[in-house]
């Protein structure tokens, strides 16, 4: 095993910053759906350990109640005309962007991720209640549809709100995933009731109270708190549809409960994303590009990379590169952008990286860089990690390991690539790097991915809101962006007005007479190119 010295490091930064106050922290968790006298649940700060909020935890009668006051917001809500409802996501990405300071201190004391990394999810934001907003209208407005009988049917449809969609959010993006799916329910006229992670509430709690500031009607965006297991079954029962972000093990009983209650449900689950490199690249940007895609968030985001495979002929330039530019990322706690790579977030994260990196190392794998974690730094540091030598009898071979953590093949070709990055049960996202676009553009529609990047990590796909976001097999079912992102929240209703004539014969002609007058118009239709 080849070990190397860590890289620069940040001391740990001081206590919360200004921003989070106590008058702040109280005033969110009072947005909690739950009595007076709940239980209570103690968060802790990654970067240091030190207690963070104290939350009151709500029962599966706290959800009931929200369900039946979102149904009654829903209702008035859903009769708001399509320009009053853009209005309230204008203002709402105006606050988010003029109080970002605030929610970045926020997501950096609850999530440990970077300044850099968290402004991200602000910018995410920003784009998708925008999109939402300026889009919202042509997606779900009554469209005309080609009738039965030319001239004779005038079809439309529609599309109308499910009524009160469950939201189930994470903690690795925890303002991201709380609000970009809700964006979209509340557009299309539904209420929310939502279950953020709990170790990541409070940003989902400012994202809500910021909804509100811009003008969203009480009640139609409620907020619970509590453990799967307690208020998973409440949040189901109750449910128009389900909006799950989280593991592959947790989507599946989702899916199946949505299943028995014939109501919707869309999943973006987990990954084991991989990185092509081929023999053309450009290697300074390829392995910028590495960094970017293995490393942000501490490797906590469902789109980045832990499977990276290089061409044969670049493989020693492309990986010395990639070890050099990873042994000088900056690793702390600073509530600045003076770090390149926080915190993980939970005691269980560390423990599952540990475990993947211990058990590779102890069956062969060699560790380029990191390898280990770091306690001089805060409770929950762990460096950024490259493996080579990585065999199939390894967990981390094809278990998502959810950390900065990737592992180092090399290809012979490309189609050999393809069946390597392509032998994994997820396919989430890929990325494709090459001097040539239309090379990579064609390698990477050979990719098993809901999204595949050419000369990026993950952020040209995810920021290209117009198009559709999501998983193939294990890594989900539906999408979020686009037009998939908005309709899924909608029924679709179909209303058909005949007139003059329909299918029956008029008075006075028989059915075989009828028959053959229609037979004669379908192949005439056929004939003059109607679809």
């Amino acid at each position: 095993m080849a070990t190397t010295p860590a890289g620069p490091t940040t001391a740990p930064g001081p206590g919360l910053p200004a921003s989070v106050t106590p008058s702040l922290l109280q005033r969110l968790t009072t947005r909690v759906s739950a009595t007076p006298n709940a239980a209570r649940v103690t968060t802790t700060a990654p970067y240091t350990g030190a207690p963070l909020a104290d939350l009151p935890v709500s029962t599966p009668d706290d959800v009931e109640t929200a369900f039946v006051r979102a149904r009654t917001a829903q209702k008035t809500w859903a009769a708001t005309p399509m320009a009053e409802r853009k209005k309230v996501l204008l203002r709402y990405h105006d606050l988010v962007l003029a109080r970002r300071d605030q929610v970045l201190d926020l997501m950096q004391a609850e999530n440990g991720k970077t300044r850099r990394d968290a402004f991200l999810e602000v910018v995410d934001i920003g784009i998708v209640s925008r999109y939402y907003a300026r889009n919202a209208a042509k997606y779900l407005g009554p469209k005309r549809r080609r009738g039965a009988i030319p001239l004779l049917t005038h079809t439309t449809e529609l599309r109308h709100p499910k009524g009160v969609v469950t939201v189930i959010s994470p903690w690795n993006y925890p303002l991201s995933m709380a609000a970009s799916d809700t964006i979209a329910a509340l557009m299309a006229g539904n209420a929310v009731v939502q279950k953020p992670d709990t170790q990541t509430a409070l940003t989902a709690l400012w994202s809500m109270d910021l909804m509100y500031d811009a003008g969203l009607p009480k009640d139609v965006w409620q907020m619970v708190i509590g453990r799967g297991g307690s208020i998973g079954g409440a949040l189901m029962d109750n449910a128009d549809y389900m909006m799950f972000t989280g593991s592959t093990a947790t989507g599946r009983q989702i899916a199946s409960d949505a299943g028995k209650r014939l109501i919707g449900a869309s999943l973006e689950l987990g990954g084991k994303n991989a990185m092509i490199v081929l023999d053309d690249a450009d290697i300074d940007k390829a392995v910028d590009g590495a960094v970017a895609a293995c490393f942000p968030s501490a490797g906590q985001l469902c789109v980045s990379v832990e499977r990276l495979y290089v061409a044969e002929s670049v493989r020693d330039e492309f990986v010395a590169a990639f070890v050099a530019r990873t042994k000088k990322l900056e690793i702390g706690a600073a509530y600045d952008y003076s770090v390149d790579v926080g915190s993980l977030t939970t005691p269980s994260q560390l423990r599952t990286v540990t475990e993947h990196v211990d058990d590779a190392v102890a069956k062969g794998a060699t560790v380029l860089a990191g390898g280990k974690a770091r306690p001089d730094l805060g409770p929950l540091f762990y460096e950024p990690t490259i493996l080579t030598d990585v065999t199939p009898d390894m967990t981390l071979y094809d278990h998502e390991t959810f950390g900065p953590v990737v592992s180092v093949y090399t290809y012979r070709d490309v189609d050999e690539a393809i069946r390597l990055a392509n032998a994994t049960a997820y396919g989430l996202n890929g990325s494709v790097w090459s001097r040539n676009g239309a090379r990579g553009r064609a390698v990477a529609a050979r990719m098993h991915a809901g999204t595949v990047n050419v000369n990026e990590a993950f952020a040209a796909a995810w920021g290209s809101v117009d198009a559709p976001m999501g998983g193939m097999g294990d890594s989900g079912l539906g999408r979020r962006h686009g037009a998939d992102g908005i309709l899924k929240y909608t029924e679709p209703q179909t209303v058909a007005h005949q007139r003059v004539q329909g299918f029956n014969p008029p008075s006075g002609i028989s059915p075989e007479t009828w028959a053959t007058v229609l037979t004669g118009a379908l192949r005439i239709l056929k004939a003059v190119g109607v679809r």
